[in-house]
C-alpha cells in the first residue's frame, strides 16, 4: 500500500484518537459560538498506519507525544522545518525491524571490498539517470556520460561520480546557465534543497524499516553525518527529484520562493512512478525494495543492489 504524505503548513493540533491522527484547526477550536459536535464535524482523520511520511511546516502547530509515539511506531518519517521553511528535522524509530540486532551486525561485518563494490554500482546507475535527464532535458551531448558510467570501478578511486556530476550540473540547466549546485546557492537550489530533504526521509525510512542502521554508510562517512547510509543510498534516486525541478521550471514563472504550488508538486516525490527489477512501482514502495536488496548483499544472500533504472 502506498503510505500517505502528509504537509502542514498552517497553525493545527495534531493529537491521537482510536489509532487515527486527528487534525484541528486552533481557529476552530477557539471559537466559543462553535457546539462541539460542530467542532468535531470539522476535524480531519487519518488512519496512523497510512501514513509514510509528515512534513511540520508551521511554528503553530501542537504535536502530542502520542502522535509522536504512534508514528514512529509504524515507521512514520516526522520532517520539521526551519525558519525559512526548509526541511531540517528528521525523527525515525530506534527499532524498525523484528531482526535487528542481526541486520545491524551484518551490515557492520560488511568486509571493505564488498562496500566498495556496491559504492560502484550506486555511482553506476546515478550517472546512467543523469545521462538520461540530460539527454532528455538539454541539448548537451551524453555520449561522455555513457563512457563515464562504464569506467566506475570498485571504490571509485577515479572520482567519476565528480566528473560526472560537474558535467551534469553544467548542462542541466539551460535556461540558468551561470547555476552552479550548493545548498546556499541561487535558485533553482532551494527547489533541489527540498526536494533532496523528501528523498533523504523517504531513504532513511526505508532503511530502518529494513533494520540498516542509516548512519553507517557505505561511502560517506562524515563524523557529523547522522544519516551517510541514507545520502549513499538515495544517489542514484536523485535524478528523479532533478526531473521534478526541471518540470517545474518549465511550467512556474516565478521560483525564488516555494510557493504552495511548487511545495506540493515537491511532495508529490513518494509517488512519483519509476521502473526497478522491471516493474512500475511508486518511488517510496521502490526505496524499501533497494533497502531491503542491500540487507542481502550485506548477508551474502545476492550481490547486486536493486536501484531504479530511468533507461
Amino acid at each position: 500500500m502506498i503510505k500517505k504524505t502528509l504537509y502542514f503548513g498552517n497553525p493545527a493540533y495534531l493529537s491521537l484518537r482510536n489509532a487515527q491522527l486527528v487534525v484541528k484547526s486552533p481557529q476552530v477550536e477557539e471559537r466559543q459560538d462553535l457546539a462541539e459536535d460542530t467542532k468535531k464535524d470539522l476535524e480531519r482523520t487519518i488512519p496512523i498506519e497510512d501514513i509514510g511520511v509528515v512534513l511540520l511546516d508551521n511554528k503553530r502547530i501542537t504535536i502530542t507525544s502520542g502522535v509522536i509515539e504512534a508514528l514512529v511506531a509504524n515507521n512514520s518519517a516526522v520532517i520539521t522545518c526551519d525558519s525559512k521553511n526548509m526541511p531540517t528535522g528528521l525523527m525515525l524509530p530506534l527499532i524498525g525491524n523484528t531482526l535487528q540486532n542481526e541486520r545491524f551486525r551484518a551490515q557492520l561485518d560488511a568486509s571493505v571490498p564488498l562496500r566498495k563494490q556496491l559504492w560502484q554500482q550506486t555511482i553506476k546507475q546515478k550517472i546512467i539517470n543523469q545521462e538520461h535527464i540530460l539527454h532528455l532535458y538539454s541539448s548537451a551531448k551524453t555520449g561522455c556520460m555513457r563512457t563515464w558510467s562504464t569506467e566506475v570501478r570498485s571504490g571509485d578511486p577515479d572520482n567519476i561520480e565528480a566528473k560526472a556530476a560537474a558535467y551534469y550540473w553544467k548542462n542541466v540547466f539551460e535556461d540558468f546557465p551561470d547555476f552552479v549546485r550548493g545548498r546556499e546557492g541561487g535558485p533553482p537550489n532551494n527547489l533541489l534543497n527540498y526536494g533532496y530533504a523528501i528523498l533523504r526521509a523517504i531513504i532513511a525510512r526505508a532503511l530502518v524499516g529494513s533494520g540498516l542502521l542509516p548512519t553507517l554508510g557505505i561511502h560517506h562517512h562524515n563524523r557529523y553525518n547522522a544519516y551517510c547510509l541514507a545520502d549513499d543510498i538515495m544517489e542514484p534516486y536523485r535524478p528523479y527529484v532533478d526531473e521534478v525541478v526541471l518540470d517545474i521550471i518549465r511550467t512556474e514563472r516565478n521560483i525564488s520562493e516555494l510557493n504552495i504550488n511548487i511545495k506540493a508538486r515537491l511532495l508529490n516525490i513518494p509517488v512519483i512512478d519509476v521502473v526497478i527489477d522491471g516493474k512500475r512501482s511508486p518511488l517510496m514502495i521502490a526505496a524499501g525494495q533497494t533497502t531491503a536488496s542491500l540487507y542481502k548483499c550485506f548477508s551474502g544472500e545476492q550481490r547486486q543492489i536493486s536501484y531504479p533504472s530511468m533507461v
